[in-house]
């Protein structure tokens, strides 16, 4: 079903490129566009595909846990639909538990969080597996995900948010058309998007 959200967000790139910076806030209209459970669901493993794809030179323990994403998500095909439940929970408590560390501050505890793709790919797999009717939920990721520090704005949408907002239109577009065609019936985080 065809919504105006993606226009929404495209107007964020806009205001992107004329001021060079908007507000993380402007991503709350997504909350309306995940009302769907499966909309949610299939973009919490978008993100933990896109995520575990940008491992860069990683070693150790978390090259492992990259590589483990990289073999549970590559197996999401036409036949096998999503992930197998079970290991991709197996994979969320191990990526959970190697970012497990919390630091004291005044106001609570402060999860330490060193790999973010680590991080993006544990809360995908969380909206796949028990999320997928909570929109904050993913209106949190796509704003970590999107999120950039730049010391001339602080923290919010500018720079590389830009390219992450039109990879999420892209994927609206693609889910939103796979609505309206009721007999294309493939899993819809099957979909490869590229960056516009």
């Amino acid at each position: 079903m065809r919504t105006n959200v993606p226009e929404k967000l495209l107007s964020i790139v806009d205001e992107i490129d004329d001021k060079g910076n908007a507000s993380l806030t402007r991503l709350t209209v997504l909350k309306k566009w995940f009302h769907r459970p499966e909309r949610l669901s299939a973009f919490g493993v978008w993100i933990a595909k896109r995520a575990a794809s940008r491992k860069g030179k990683t070693v150790g323990i978390a090259g492992k846990l990259f590589v483990a994403s990289s073999q549970l998500l590559k197996h999401c095909t036409v036949d096998t639909g999503g992930p197998d439940r079970i290991s991709a929970e197996d994979l969320h408590n191990r990526l959970r538990d190697f970012q497990n560390e919390y630091q004291k501050q005044q106001w609570g505890p402060v999860r330490i969080i060193n790999n973010w793709n680590l991080h993006f790919i544990e809360q995908g797999l969380a909206l796949f597996l028990w999320h997928a009717d909570k929109p904050p939920y993913g209106y949190d990721l796509a704003r970590d995900y999107c999120k950039h520090f730049d010391t001339r704005y602080g923290d919010g949408l500018n720079g590389p948010s830009r390219t992450k907002i039109l990879e999420i239109v892209r994927f609206m577009f693609l889910v939103e058309a796979r609505e309206e065609d009721k007999t294309d019936m493939r899993p819809l985080w099957c979909e490869q998007t590229k960056t516009i």
